[in-house]
């Protein structure tokens, strides 16, 4: 595709100075229209070394609000970066609604510096591809304005360049021996780049090629290209109707009270001793104490995700498993209704930021499948966006699982009986009023339409990579070496300690 292109492709000056002048201002304008729209945009600028990506972003950002917008320079991974998966760095960098973010170089280092440098595998950077176009379709299901542009010049023009800029008093550091290097093997990076382009250029977020030889015709090409996506989605957004926000039951909900589901086959009746229960404590406490300090050795990150129905033992059952561990190798996250940034940013933005390190643990007292529970039931999401959240939420949980995570993931049952004693408990105990609220109260009389979304929960996104354990939770003493147990399991088929058992899916 890009020997096709005609680099040659030049504009005159008066019709430059004409047609930029408009488009200049047409962008700080369609800036103002975008943030009161609360529409996000991300550009991302690709391309040969001094082919302008530099001069393109400066002049695009000169005349915009910096209020509204962050530039991102993109270079190689930090010490901090390559602990966490590739895509985390630009995950925590992703716009707000209302903001645009600008990268100078961006996630696709991974299949074209990395993969052409034999940074990583072949499997790495093959998996990058599916990992980059689940991140993009992601965020544009969300709404976010995705503008990709490839500077494109030739590997002579290249050479030219490179030339020019060494003779230069004050810019001369800027070509190094990196550079040349990479200039040798411009026929490896083109084909690189060939393919990126064909199997990363979508509907959603497609590539605009911009023939860079001639500065003025390379400037109006990006300018006109971002401008033209804000539009048109000012433009869709316009069209949209207002998404729905009142909670209903659905059909599924009578159904599931004539039929059987995995919830009916959790034999609630399993209970400890409390000799037997002190016992297992002890001996699954410490074997987690060290698997700790393997996984930190081998750096291996791992992820607890805690789900349950209120008053199932969430906060008991958590404190359980960190009470023996060395606190500067794992956090515990406590997920709460988004607020500030939280609520302007892609829902999986916020979990994203708490991805631990490898070696490290992070637990998390509820989790990024509130999306598809409480923003479900309680109407926070349209319908639309809560059905493709199970594709999106495996998408992000097999990103952890490629990257080396250990995915352990609870969903802590107990019977509407149990709930309702642990409520009155609650309300008669002083210590323990504060646990209970009138939203508790509320979510209860919703117990049928919570229990047809946690049902669906767990078949669409119990997977081989992060399978649901369903924690028999009316004993607190068993279900808390449940827990222990399983994440002791799961470390060791992790590590290669042990064979993974054979068990069907929640």
């Amino acid at each position: 595709m890009l020997e096709t292109l005609d680099l040659a492709k030049s504009i005159a000056k008066d019709a430059y100075d004409k047609s930029f002048r408009e488009l200049r201002d047409k962008l700080r304008d369609l800036q103002r229209a975008t943030f009161e729209a609360k529409i996000p945009v991300m550009v991302a600028f690709e391309g040969w070394d001094a082919a302008g990506k530099g001069d393109s972003i400066q002049k695009l950002v000169e005349r915009l609000d910096p209020r509204g917008v962050k530039v991102h320079p993109v270079s190689a991974p930090l010490e901090e970066e390559r602990l966490r998966p590739f895509l985390w760095r630009f995950w925590t960098k992703v716009p707000g609604r209302g903001e645009v973010a600008v990268f100078d170089r961006s996630w696709y280092g991974r299949v074209l510096v990395e993969r052409v440098d034999e940074l990583i595998t072949r499997q790495q950077w093959e998996s990058a591809y599916d990992e980059i176009n689940q991140f993009e379709r992601m965020l544009a299901d969300d709404g976010m304005v995705i503008v990709k542009l490839w500077l494109h010049i030739s590997e002579k023009e290249q050479k030219k360049r490179f030339k020019e800029i060494e003779k230069s008093e004050y810019d001369a550091w800027r070509v190094t021996k990196e550079d040349w290097k990479a200039h040798k093997h411009y026929e490896d990076y083109l084909r690189a780049a060939e393919e990126m382009l064909e199997r990363t250029s979508t509907a959603y977020a497609p590539w605009t090629v911009v023939e860079a030889t001639d500065k003025r015709y390379r400037l109006i090409r990006v300018f006109k290209t971002l401008a033209d996506a804000m539009q048109t989605a000012l433009d869709a957004k316009g069209e949209e109707a207002k998404p729905r926000r009142t909670a209903r039951a659905s059909v599924a909900v009578q159904a599931l009270k004539e039929m059987k589901t995995v919830l009916d086959t959790v034999d609630l009746d399993q209970a400890l001793s409390v000799k037997k229960y002190d016992g297992d404590l002890k001996e699954y406490q410490v074997r987690l104490r060290q698997l700790e300090y393997r996984c930190f050795e081998e750096r291996r990150p791992v992820i607890v995700a805690y789900e349950g129905w209120d008053a199932a033992g969430k906060g008991g059952n958590i404190r359980r498993v960190t009470e023996c561990l060395d606190p500067r190798g794992y956090t515990v996250i406590p997920i709460a209704a988004p607020k500030g940034d939280e609520a302007t940013h892609h829902y999986l933005w916020r979990f994203w930021k708490h991805i631990p390190k490898a070696g490290h643990l992070a637990i998390f007292d509820r989790t990024w499948y509130g999306r598809v529970l409480v923003e479900r039931v309680e109407g926070f999401c349209a319908e639309p966006e809560w059905r493709r959240a199970f594709q999106e939420i495996n998408e992000f949980e097999l990103s952890l699982a490629n990257f080396g995570a250990i995915l352990v993931k609870f969903w802590l049952h107990i019977s509407q009986e149990e709930q309702l004693r642990r409520f009155k408990e609650r309300e008669k105990i002083e210590h323990k009023r504060y646990k209970i609220t009138d939203e508790d109260w509320r979510n209860r009389d919703k117990f049928g339409v919570y229990r047809a979304a946690v049902v669906d929960m767990l078949q669409n996104t119990s997977t081989t990579y992060a399978p649901w354990t369903i924690v028999e939770a009316n004993d607190k003493l068993w279900a808390r070496i449940r827990a222990l147990r399983t994440i002791v399991e799961a470390i060791d088929v992790g590590l290669g300690n042990r064979k993974k058992k054979k068990k069907h899916k929640a």
